[in-house]
């Protein structure tokens, strides 16, 4: 029976790892800054199913996963007198967790507009890069960000058994948990925030509050027994390590133009970040296995640890981002026989004029220097040969709506009906708009959706 509950455990991990990478699993991509970003940055659809991956796996993270056999004991799972009752106590506490994370979909979706004129402040963005590389100095065990012990055990006596305790427990473990889905509550909040979109913001945080409270429910109503805590935790809490890091980095990387020249396209430079990360994951496993029970070498546990840290993020910087770059025939000179590169003109007014004079279509394309699924359609969409060859048609249009409260681009966002970003707009030889994308969109559709247009 215990082998069969830990099978339970094993395949609801394995889908929060399915869920949270169907993104990164297509060619459809969002966000060059944060894996989260990418992951939420394909549609409705996508993004909520991605947002209940994340908060699965936050589940697992040090600071939450010892908490669910002692929170279920607390509001009474343990003693419920049937299955239904269980089920129906551990739902209120699921309950109680979402109606603390939802509401943060609302502010997300109400602050989206100053979110993203924020994003494009250096000071910001460091700001926001130093709370990464603190989470990420917490998850490498520099300190603990959990709430006070005494705090959390006068919390924990809130409500008392029953109905009325379990959600008020619900409320107080997401408040003790929040610090540890910091990472992926901040990626999803962040998102939210660029759509503007109210309903969208309320599901997507409602979806990973029940992500987070999966397991709560699933060990409060059939009385589960979970893996005890051990090395493979502790790789998990590194792993988290290394993804704040690189957050950090990458988040700095988009608005310091020094950082990115240090990126290259060329394939010597992947193979290097590469072997870089290979080396932090050598030492990061050999303090795991030091990490064991009776294991021979325990003593090279915490050199073994600091010593994978700096090859690691460095490694994980240097090969994600060469990832991201198209390659490095795209950024030089077209091959012979190849249409050029898009010109884009940044005078709106002037374009549609030449457009009009010229009896030809429009690419209008909204972007801003902290969308991250704009600098995905610059990087891999528009360089494409294909795209480039239906591109010869048109006059391009782009307009930079980094700061969304500059009014020329408040006056054009208006006239062309812009929600949020990106947003690239197709109109036909006559200026009526014959196609909209509000994500990114791969090359081989981009292309196809070019040459529909008359």
């Amino acid at each position: 029976m215990k082998s069969r509950h830990r099978l339970l455990v094993a395949a609801l991990l394995l889908a929060a790892l399915l869920v949270s990478g169907l993104a990164s699993a297509q060619e459809v991509a969002g966000s060059d800054t944060s894996a989260f970003q990418r992951a939420l940055a394909q549609g409705p659809a996508v993004a909520i199913a991605a947002c209940f991956g994340i908060g699965l796996l936050a589940s697992f993270t040090p600071c939450v996963y010892p908490m669910i056999i002692i929170t279920v004991s607390i509001f009474g799972a343990k003693e419920a007198k049937s299955r239904l009752q269980a089920a129906a106590l551990s739902g209120t506490f699921v309950l109680g967790i979402v109606s603390l994370f939802a509401p943060l979909g609302v502010l997300s979706a109400v602050s989206g507009k100053m979110l993203g004129s924020a994003m494009a402040n250096p000071w910001v963005v460091g700001f926001i890069a130093v709370v990464f590389l603190a989470l990420a100095a917490s998850m490498f065990g520099a300190f603990e960000m959990t709430l006070p012990g005494s705090v959390q055990n006068k919390l924990s006596s809130v409500g008392g058994v029953g109905f009325k305790g379990a959600f008020a427990l619900g409320m107080v473990c997401a408040l003790i948990a929040a610090p540890c889905t910091g990472p992926g509550l901040t990626g999803v909040a962040m998102w939210i925030a660029t759509t503007g979109d109210l309903v969208l913001g309320v599901a997507a945080m409602t979806s990973f509050a029940l992500g987070l409270g999966v397991l709560f429910f699933v060990v409060g109503t059939f009385a589960v027994s979970l893996p005890k805590g051990g090395a493979w935790m502790l790789g998990i809490k590194w792993v988290c390590g290394v993804a704040l890091a690189y957050m950090a980095l990458a988040y700095v990387r988009d608005v310091m133009p020094s950082l990115q020249a240090l990126v290259s396209p060329q394939v010597t430079y992947g193979i290097v970040g590469g072997a870089i990360l290979g080396l932090g994951l050598v030492f990061a496993l050999v303090h795991l296995a030091a990490e064991r029970r009776r294991s021979p070498i325990a003593h090279l546990s915490k050199p073994m640890k600091l010593a994978s840290i700096l090859p690691a993020v460095v490694g994980v910087f240097m090969f994600v981002s060469w990832v991201q770059l198209p390659p490095a025939a795209a950024e030089g000179a077209s091959a012979a026989g190849e249409a050029p590169h898009i010109t884009w003109l940044a005078d709106e007014k002037a374009g549609r004029e030449a457009a009009a004079a010229g009896a030809k279509p429009v690419i209008v394309d909204f972007g801003a220097s902290w969308c991250g699924a704009c600098k995905e359609l610059e990087h891999k969409t528009f360089p494409e040969a294909s795209v480039r060859k239906e591109a010869t048609r048109y006059t391009a249009i782009r307009v930079d709506a980094t700061d969304d409260e500059d009014p020329n681009v408040v006056a054009l966002q208006a006239k062309y009906g812009v929600k949020g970003l990106p947003t690239v707009i197709l109109l036909d030889s006559t200026g009526k708009e014959a196609a909209r994308f509000n994500e990114f969109v791969p090359a081989d559709n981009f292309a196809k959706a070019l040459a529909s247009v008359k």
